[in-house]
């Protein structure tokens, strides 16, 4: 047999409902909704952590982080993780990661040192757009030395701090990072860091596409800080785009000087622009594989790492409880010599962990029993599959479950919380004290203590004894 491509177009902070084809009006995004067309989306595809770091290990491990112990940013992923590629590898494929992989802390080492390979190949990684000296400066150094001061979005206050400690001269020039409002790139739009991402992507697939190969496009975009070049920006008209339906409580809190009118629009202008400059790089990739000869056996995943609340809930970025603006994430499979009936979407809930062992399936690999995940190949051949009963997201000190209707939240400190779903999609009232509630949050205790004994993750046995 003839084993697939894969493509992983792998975006940052990106909620479900920031996509055309998830009903969104608002934005603009033909290529990806073209991509949802000639593929599978899964409408209820869930992360199992609401930050970057412990969210990606998971992605790329199959596990979730409680089995890798990575529950918490900060925490570098070990280097005998075994990951996709490293599985991958084993079969003749070529494996690359271009732009974010954020396995490691960033803002406490040198960019320009070797990074761990995790089982890829080839790495170009840059975690945050142009404030390190990493792949992502030197292409620009290489490419268009005179933009080197427009691409830093800023430094992180992280960096910073272990900058100060360490007697650190930075001698890049940093925009101000903190602004909370669409920004144009000052820069010249064919050296932005998606830019970057799309055009070394592209030169790798190029370089190996008579091979069988696997490459993770590590978009930064949507993340904050919302800066993109001006013609995506011109795709918007702010005063058009809609406010966040907070519930009375917070909307009385809302003024001039907390989340007023035009910051939100502001912020959602710059977020769904990013998201447009993603999108035009997606129809470029697709020009490509098709011209190459490759579209058909190429298997082209589409996913994010976690939401972001862009301004629900009073709150802008990302963390806890989780609610579905973190937790649900677009996720699209094309693969037009494997999918059957293309342009179909799945409402079953499906996680994160489960896209490894479905690669591993589309490629005739043997999924490994300690891989805890589920395959989703019935649901590319349109068998039937019925989804999860609940997602899990976890994190230090709290973890969630979300089923079909509800959402249930419990902490360390004894602390529940319960989410009805069909009257309160947003997740704005706790119901867990609620008398009329108490029997489905009995049911929701059992569902998270049954999750957690399925997901266990004990070492081997060896022998009885």
């Amino acid at each position: 047999m003839q084993r697939p491509n894969f493509l992983i177009i792998y975006t940052d902070q990106q909620r479900w409902d920031a996509l055309g084809a998830s009903g969104n009006p608002e934005i603009y995004t033909p290529n990806l909704d073209k991509l949802a067309s000639e593929g599978i989306q899964f409408n209820h595809y869930y992360v199992q952590n609401p930050i970057c770091m412990p969210s990606r290990a998971s992605f790329l491990s199959g596990r979730y982080p409680s089995a890798l112990g990575i529950t918490d940013m900060a925490v570098p992923v070990p280097e005998d993780t075994v990951t996709l590629p490293k599985l991958l590898t084993n079969y003749g494929y070529r494996t690359a990661n271009i732009g974010k992989l954020h396995f490691l802390p960033h803002a406490n080492r040198d960019h320009r040192d070797i990074h761990p390979d995790y089982g890829f190949e080839h790495l170009e990684i840059s975690d945050e757009p142009g404030c390190y000296e990493d792949a992502y400066r030197a292409w620009v150094r290489a490419k268009a030395p005179d933009q080197l001061p427009h691409i830093s979005l800023g430094l992180p206050p992280a960096a910073e701090l272990w900058y100060d400690l360490m007697g650190i001269k930075d001698e890049i020039s940093h925009a101000e990072r903190e602004v909370m409002r669409a920004v144009p790139f000052p820069g010249s739009s064919d050296v932005t860091h998606s830019a970057f991402v799309a055009e070394q992507t592209m030169a790798y697939i190029d370089r190996h596409h008579e091979d069988n190969w696997m490459c993770i496009a590590g978009f930064y975009s949507p993340h904050h800080p919302w800066v993109v070049p001006q013609e995506f920006l011109n795709m918007y008209n702010p005063e058009e785009l809609s406010l966040p339906q907070l519930p009375e409580h917070l909307e009385a809190k809302r003024g001039a000087d907390c989340f007023p009118d035009e910051e939100l629009r502001s912020a959602k202008h710059g977020y769904y622009a990013m998201i447009s400059e993603v999108d035009h790089y997606v129809g470029k990739f697709m020009e490509q594989l098709e011209s190459l000869g490759i579209a058909d056996n190429t298997v082209v995943i589409f996913t994010s790492d976690h939401g972001e609340y862009l301004g629900d809930h009073l709150r802008y970025q990302k963390g806890y409880p989780g609610e579905d603006c973190i937790s649900r994430v677009p996720c699209i499979i094309r693969w037009p010599n494997g999918v059957t009936a293309p342009g179909r979407s799945f409402d079953g809930i499906v996680e994160a962990v489960d896209i490894l062992p479905t690669i591993l399936d589309c490629a005739a690999i043997p999924i490994p029993g300690y891989l805890q995940g589920e395959s989703l190949a019935p649901v590319l051949t349109n068998r039937k599959q019925e989804g999860k009963d609940c997602a899990i997201m976890e994190f230090t000190g709290w973890k969630n479950i979300r089923t079909e209707q509800y959402r249930y939240v419990c902490e360390a400190n004894g602390r529940e919380s319960l989410y009805d779903l069909s009257v309160d999609p947003m997740q704005y009232e706790n119901v867990a004290d609620s008398e009329p509630y108490w029997e489905v949050l009995y049911e929701m205790r059992r569902m998270m203590l049954m999750k957690m004994l399925r997901i266990e993750s004990p070492l081997h046995r060896v022998w009885p004894y």
